[in-house]
């Protein structure tokens, strides 16, 4: 279990939200599959493990797309934005303050993937993690692989550790630590993405438990060196995975 207060170091995954046509939907979707209870902060509505920060949902804007962002913890946002669209990516949203809670920006990668910046305010990011019902992991799967290791490394100094097995899959290391990853794509079908991993207690039981709230398995759960896991869509067709942790 991790349980943080202050500002996550540069480059570290430190906050996921949705974007949906229906946040209450949502809610009752999330709510019931991660034990998550809410706070709503003006219609963003904050999911809270153990009275704790986990995550969020929101409001998808006018021609927005539903997805999970990553948003990415930096010190400073305008200098990061101004590094991103130096290293060949570009803004979606330009930086911005959110009241005293931070400041943001969103950005996509010269392959295509959608990820966000933070810059900690009185929010810091998620202050639970790493238990069921709580952010696991988070990594970039890109159809530039090379490409994806070098513009990550420019804007956020990332350096990489390969896995062994002959799939292109590298983890993302901060100061030494692990943070995430970044893998190939392969499927044609699948657009470059950030994809997010909330943690499970029982990977087929929660499987099971967001087919009864009408979701769907996009990838059956199998197991790995790292935990039992599974690909599941929302009752609203956003992808997500689940990945079995210990409670």
């Amino acid at each position: 279990m991790t349980f943080r207060d202050t500002a996550w170091p540069e480059g570290t995954p430190c906050w996921v939200d949705v974007q949906v046509p229906d946040p209450k939907r949502a809610a009752e979707f999330y709510g019931p599959l991660l034990g998550w209870e809410f706070s709503d902060q003006g219609g963003y509505l904050i999911a809270l493990r153990e009275g704790r920060g986990a995550a969020a949902i929101g409001q998808r804007p006018p021609g927005g797309l539903s997805a999970w962002t990553t948003y990415l913890a930096v010190e400073n946002a305008d200098k990061t934005a101004a590094a991103i669209v130096e290293a060949g990516g570009r803004l979606m949203l330009e930086p911005g303050d959110v009241g005293p809670a931070g400041r943001l920006a969103l950005a996509v990668d010269p392959a295509g993937a959608v990820f966000g910046i933070w810059q900690a305010g009185s929010t810091t990011g998620v202050q639970i993690a790493n238990v069921p019902g709580t952010l696991v992991w988070n990594e970039c799967l890109t159809r530039d692989y090379e490409g994806g290791k070098a513009f990550y490394e420019a804007v956020f100094g990332y350096s990489y550790d390969a896995l062994p097995g002959g799939y292109a899959y590298s983890t993302l290391k901060v100061d030494g630590n692990i943070v995430g990853g970044i893998g190939e794509l392969t499927s044609p079908e699948v657009s470059p993405h950030w994809s997010t991993y909330f943690g499970a207690a029982d990977t087929d039981a929660t499987v099971e438990k967001a087919l009864s709230l009408g979701g769907s398995v996009l990838r059956p759960a199998e197991d790995s060196p790292y935990g039992r896991s599974a690909q599941l869509a929302d009752d609203q067709g956003v992808p997500f995975n689940v990945i079995s942790v210990e409670g």
